[in-house]
């Protein structure tokens, strides 16, 4: 799987990371969160994201890691309106990922003007080496920019596929002026674009570029902008995990094949 540099080139993270939400539960009710995380790693899926906002998912993440802390960049978040409590967020998510946190992110920009400051005090300790911020809505996009235009974060995590385009507007052009890295949510549509995937014979073009499913080309599809640095998927199962894994190697797809897997989703 292709590393690429995230945070003004200071940290290299691998391009498929797995995201938390609901999926780590599920697979802990199944008793395999531990095999989840493990065949993650072995695929080489070595971001994990998850957030407060996500139940149970960052003490499970935790409880998954042993052992294998070195091996994986975490993405955590900060998630309430309440300052003491954002501090109280970050200080459990310290403490569980033994001694910092790769990314800490706020969630949704909740409360953002009293985090920031809290957050880049703890990037100045070492508990922090990268600071972000993320949303899933357009209608938010503009005060994404007005915090990425701050000069004060080093990532952004927005919601990108081949349907929900929003970000090519502003947020991407303004992530590569500036040198942010990007991370993206929701690159099968939460799971809609799935619903009625494309026939072999239409995925047949794709297969030179590594393509089995349409899942890969989806995940490949965001990846293939080169504004992008990773993209998130989330299973609760580790066979589906490797074969996502598998859509973060080269050769990536041209204006030519992201045109056409744009076609396949929007007919679908």
């Amino acid at each position: 799987m292709e590393n690429r540099s995230l945070g003004r080139g200071r940290v290299s993270v691998p391009v498929i990371g797995l995201g938390t939400w609901q999926r780590l539960e599920a697979a802990a009710a199944a008793g395999r969160h531990r095999e989840l995380i493990e065949a993650g790693i072995a695929a080489g899926v070595r971001l994990i994201d998850t957030s407060p906002m996500y139940g149970a998912a960052e003490r499970l993440l935790s409880d998954a890691l042993d052992g294998h802390r070195e091996q994986v960049f975490i993405a955590d978040k900060v998630w309430t309106p309440s300052a003491p409590e954002g501090t109280a967020q970050l200080s459990r998510a310290v403490d569980w990922y033994g001694g910092r946190v790769d990314l800490m992110q706020i969630h949704n920009l909740v409360a953002w003007q009293a985090h920031l400051p809290m957050l880049e005090a703890a990037r100045d300790r070492g508990l922090v080496s990268l600071i972000g911020a993320t949303h899933y809505s357009p209608a938010a996009f503009g005060e994404l920019a007005v915090v990425m235009g701050t000069g004060r974060i080093d990532a952004i995590q927005v919601p990108y596929n081949p349907v929900h385009r929003e970000v090519e507007r502003t947020i991407l052009p303004l992530a590569e002026d500036l040198g942010l890295g990007v991370l993206l949510m929701r690159p099968l549509g939460e799971g809609q674009l799935m619903r009625r995937p494309p026939t072999p014979a239409q995925l047949a073009p794709l297969r030179p570029f590594g393509v089995a499913t349409w899942a890969q080309a989806l995940l490949k599809w965001g990846l293939s902008d080169p504004r992008v640095h990773c993209s998130l998927t989330a299973t609760a199962q580790p066979g589906r995990l490797t074969e996502s894994a598998a859509a973060g190697s080269t050769p990536w797809f041209g204006p030519a094949e992201r045109a056409y897997v744009q076609r396949l989703a929007t007919t679908a």
